[in-house]
């Protein structure tokens, strides 16, 4: 299968679906990961523009890590709007060239307005990108299907009740590695804030772990709109 996962900032995939990620790449499935946003106000000290090139770098080397496709959309941190013509048309191209079964992204709610955003935007790309006379000039064909959205995890699971778990009991090591990319958030985090990120991904994921029976895991949600809904299941 084709998987397409989108996020926020350079390092939300890894937060909240990395082990899953990895575990559908282990698996042969190839995995495409996009974030919208480029991270270049994600540091108190650093300057935006180095910080923007150090955070895609940081996005590239996570992926590199489970062979997935790497995409920035380049927009700037807190600037991410849902009804931007030009966002839901860059979506709606990659949509249409990676041609996926379902998609993965933030919930319609969650800790911060770019992600709400991110997932909005996300949810009318997956339609748009059906539709064969939508932004023609690209040359790209349509996609076939409504692809199926599944929300991964809001930061620290606050307000978020999954209905689909995956166990990445064998990828936990590798998710926290996938993180470990991102020192620029690593390192402000513990200098400034004191929080251990990597402890809290890990505890994030003992916690799913315990609602579902297995060491370590990742909760979802599946959208629950028409004609996204499917009889089989899809995450691994």
């Amino acid at each position: 299968m084709n998987v397409l996962a989108v996020g926020c900032h350079p390092d939300d995939l890894e937060i909240g679906c990395g082990g899953t990620l990895a575990k559908l790449s282990a698996e042969g499935h190839k995995v495409t990961m996009v974030h919208v946003a480029n991270g270049n106000k994600g540091h108190k000290v650093i300057p935006t523009e180095e910080l923007r090139l150090m955070r895609k770098q940081e996005a590239i080397a996570a992926g590199k890590l489970i062979g997935a496709e790497v995409i920035s959309l380049d927009v700037p941190d807190l600037s991410v709007k849902s009804d931007s013509d030009e966002l839901v048309q860059k979506l709606v191209q990659v949509i249409r060239r990676v041609k996926p079964d379902y998609m993965i992204t933030h919930p319609p709610e969650d800790y911060m307005k770019d992600h709400m955003e991110v997932s909005r935007a996300v949810f009318d790309a997956s339609f748009a990108a059906t539709v064969p006379y939508y932004d023609e000039a690209s040359g790209l064909a349509e996609h076939h299907k409504v692809a199926p959205i599944y929300y991964m995890d809001t930061l620290a699971g606050v307000g978020f009740l999954p209905t689909e778990y995956v166990d990445i009991s064998d990828y936990i090591e590798l998710k926290i590695q996938m993180n470990d990319c991102h020192q620029s958030q690593i390192k402000w985090l513990y200098e400034h804030d004191g929080i251990d990120f990597l402890d809290f991904v890990r505890t994030v994921s003992k916690f799913r772990g315990l609602q579902c029976g297995k060491p370590y895991a990742e909760g979802f949600t599946q959208c629950q709109a028409w004609p996204r809904l499917t009889t089989v299941r899809l995450l691994p």
